[in-house]
């Protein structure tokens, strides 16, 4: 090898906007601050983006803290809200609902966690649903919120929180932050890429105008095109839907109703799939995700505008999906991020979580020239096994579900599950115990909401729980569902936290 090939990385292009280039551009810009680093996005106005990700887990605002912005900035500029969870309502059956909120449910005690007394109770004959013991919540159903408690009052008062946004405007205000910062912006359509013979790495970009663009490392921020991983790398596609059934989606935007500004994510089942609402200041974001074996695209559009609570605010954007991933992200010096890496459905808000833990991963496992192979391998090991951590949790939704009689549900309920997801089930059945595995975007509070909001509770509970009679342990749950209503009711109405704190200006 040369010299030269030992060199830093000098120049990095961006392929594609949207939420995933300029997540990238920003974080990178920051991150190589004060080094010799060229950033470059090249981006087609011709290509619409898909705009996934209008709802997020509480990790963004971990990248907002990164690139030192705050939420309620971000919530300005994006027209944006709080997020404390998810409800699901229809999934466990028809008529029901459950809520899986960012947060702890109530309090563990000599070592034992909190579940196990719940379920004690439940078998001595206690019927309160272990959301009753969650800030998080509490907060969501009476539709109010505060960024943190005055006073804390131990585990009780621990939860977190995500956001809401406007995907178009949120990566906006990110090109604004990066170009600010020194990232190049090019408009331009790709036409050629090429590869130097030997090594088979990108060497430069040729855009439809003739304009050349050469670069050390490229990010593939083009959706599902993906034009560098796929289309040049020649990286092939593992296909998911045999676990994941929904290929479809179609998204209307709509005018918010008359209620109030719920700070949550609603995910309503439906006959072969299910139905987000997603609430922001100026309007209510809409989609019906399904499967199309089940279900065409027309009846499809015809229920999701049979729902809408307002006027719609747009023509149905309708879009075609494959779950699953790249066998490889990183080929090269190529990696991929966002849609062209892979996709999982938006049932529990991962795909900006993907962008973002793909980022992170590539700053910490930084390259120079001589691109060595055992960077990438890491990069692809890793990010795999957080895709099929996702991909596990998202199938738990389906295989649970309680909807009998339509075709596609029924079908899911048979599927054989991965040995990962059948061992945490067995284990969590046998005697409630919790499986934690490396790369797990969800933890435990989480598979908590899942289980209970399903019906998969075991008939035994951790023997240390018994330290405590069953009237200490009714008492002491008491006390815990006093002490959680009364922190839900002292926080300020959504509305009025948006209002006094991140009111968009338009």
């Amino acid at each position: 090898m040369s010299l030269a090939e030992h060199m830093p990385i000098r120049s990095i292009v961006i392929v594609g906007g949207g939420t995933a280039g300029w997540m990238a551009a920003a974080a990178l810009v920051g991150r190589f601050e004060r080094q010799p680093i060229k950033i470059t996005v090249v981006e087609s106005p011709e290509i619409r983006t898909v705009g996934v990700g209008e709802a997020t887990v509480p990790g963004i605002r971990d990248f907002f803290r990164d690139l030192g912005v705050s939420e309620a900035e971000v919530m300005r500029a994006s027209q944006g809200t709080v997020k404390l969870g998810i409800d699901f309502v229809d999934w466990s059956a028809p008529g029901e609902s459950f809520f899986h909120p960012f947060g702890l449910y109530g309090a563990p005690s000599r070592g034992v966690a909190f579940h196990h007394f719940w379920q004690k109770a439940r078998l001595a004959g206690e019927r309160h649903p272990i959301g009753d013991y969650s800030l998080a919540t509490a907060m969501a159903k009476a539709n109010r919120f505060m960024p943190r408690l005055d006073k804390p009052s131990g585990d009780l008062g621990v939860f977190d929180w995500a956001v809401h946004f406007d995907a178009g405007r949120f990566a906006q205000f990110l090109a604004g932050y990066s170009t600010k910062r020194g990232v190049t912006h090019v408009e331009g359509m790709v036409r050629n890429v090429h590869r130097n013979g030997e090594s088979g790495l990108i060497t430069e970009l040729e855009l439809n105008d003739g304009r050349i663009l050469a670069g050390d490392l490229f990010i593939d921020c083009s959706g599902f095109r993906a034009l560098l991983i796929g289309q040049t790398m020649g990286e092939r596609y593992v296909d998911w839907t045999d676990l994941l059934p929904c290929d479809r989606a179609v998204a209307i935007p709509c005018r918010g109703g008359p209620g109030p500004l719920t700070p949550y994510t609603r995910s309503t089942a439906r006959a072969a799939g299910w139905q987000w609402r997603i609430p922001l200041q100026h309007r209510v974001g809409n989609g019906y995700v399904y499967s199309s074996r089940h279900l065409s695209d027309d009846e499809a559009v015809a229920t999701l505008r049979g729902s809408l609570e307002g006027e719609p605010l747009a023509e149905p954007n309708m879009l075609r999906f494959t779950t699953g991933h790249r066998t490889r992200f990183w080929s090269g010096n190529c990696v991929a991020l966002g849609l062209a890496a892979g996709f999982l459905e938006p049932l529990e808000s991962t795909s900006i979580t993907l962008i973002q833990t793909g980022i992170e991963k590539l700053i910490e496992l930084f390259p120079d020239k001589s691109f060595q192979p055992a960077l990438a391998d890491e990069f692809n090991r890793t990010t795999i096994l957080e895709y099929e951590r996702i991909r596990d949790f998202l199938l738990l939704h389906y295989w649970a579900n309680g909807r009998h009689g339509e075709p596609m549900w029924d079908e899911c309920r048979t599927l054989a599950l991965p040995d990962g997801l059948a061992r945490k089930l067995s284990l969590f059945q046998a005697r409630g115990k919790l499986v934690r595995y490396t790369w797990e975007t969800f933890h435990d509070p989480s598979w908590i909401s899942m289980y209970a909001g399903f019906g998969i509770t075991p008939d035994r509970y951790d023997p240390l729980a018994d330290f405590f009679s069953n009237e200490e342990v009714r008492d002491a749950l008491w006390r815990m569902r006093e002490t959680v209503n009364g922190l839900a009711t002292a926080a300020p109405l959504h509305d009025q936290f948006i209002a006094a704190n991140c009111a968009a200006a338009n």
